[in-house]
């Protein structure tokens, strides 16, 4: 399911959601985490975001990589079956 449109995602950096949301400060990611459950952490977070989405120029790249992200059931299958078949060779 792609994110929703001219969206991107703010999360903490726990279980799945590590796994389905980067962050874009490495200028390759679709969204925005913090790592720790504390509210400075959060609100730095929050406060990069704001400042990307001020960017004009950045923050359509940055949409666009998050409209990109798959995060359906049939990827992650796909993912699966690929790995099972490595491990089936030896």
């Amino acid at each position: 399911m792609p994110l929703p449109i001219f969206s991107s995602c703010l999360q903490r950096e726990t279980g799945g959601l590590k796994d389905s949301i980067q962050d874009c400060g490495d200028g390759f990611g679709n969204g925005f985490t913090f790592k720790t459950y504390n509210a400075n952490d959060m609100l730095y977070a929050v406060r990069r975001a704001l400042g990307a989405y001020a960017n004009k120029n950045d923050w359509p790249i940055l949409v666009e990589r998050a409209l990109r992200s798959d995060f359906s059931w049939g990827r992650s299958a796909n993912e699966y079956m690929k790995l099972y078949r490595e491990l089936l060779k030896g």
